[in-house]
């Protein structure tokens, strides 16, 4: 079995030797080496820890993104109990994207030293990471407020409240008892009594 290969196991094949000129240009890179990898680990831990928060405009919603734009942490502030449900969630996703796009400026940062900013590879990666789209943040809309008019300006004067409706119909009165029609069945006390 000397002439197999065990299992597992590629057969070996004897290498030329290195070029000297070869050998020397590798010594001569092995510092740029060391320092790529260098960088490359100090980006790797920055990147663990990166995350963005935004806030809305009116201070409604806080959201926290990670590096992937995930969102991690959603606040709601006093404002929010004030707005309707839809214009809640339309100010979240605007607050969350744009948390996510704080998040993508900061990776492509942290990459830059270890790629280089105009490298094929940094264009890769801003390729790969979509550019979110950010709303324009619309102010909320102002609390209605109390409107005061002049009794002397018609032109300012309130609408006219809608006409009350009309008042049921009365019960019919009831006949007064006339004297003449009574039969002296009930006159004079209880009928419980009478014999």
């Amino acid at each position: 079995m000397h002439g197999e290969p065990e299992p597992g196991f590629l057969p070996r094949k004897d290498y030329e030797p290195l070029d000297p000129k070869a050998a020397a240009d590798m010594n001569a890179l092995s510092p740029e080496i060391a320092e790529i990898r260098q960088r490359a680990a100090a980006a790797q831990e920055q990147l663990k820890h990166v995350s963005a928060t935004a806030t809305s405009q009116d201070g409604a919603v806080t959201a926290t993104v990670n590096t992937a734009g995930a969102l991690q942490e959603l606040q709601f502030g006093s404002r929010a109990d004030e707005m309707p449900r839809a214009a809640l969630a339309a100010a979240v996703l605007a607050t969350a994207r744009r948390a996510q796009a704080q998040a993508a400026e900061q990776l492509t940062a942290i990459m830059a030293p270890v790629i280089g900013e105009n490298s094929d590879a940094m264009k890769f990666l801003e390729e790969q990471i979509p550019e979110p789209e950010v709303p324009e943040e619309t102010p909320p809309p102002a609390a209605p407020q109390p409107q005061f008019f002049d009794a002397q300006d018609d032109s300012a004067a309130p609408p006219a409240r809608p006409a009350a409706p009309p008042a049921p119909p009365s019960r019919p009165a009831r006949p007064a008892a006339d004297p003449a029609d009574d039969d002296d069945y009930y006159s004079g006390g209880s009928f419980l009594g009478r014999n």
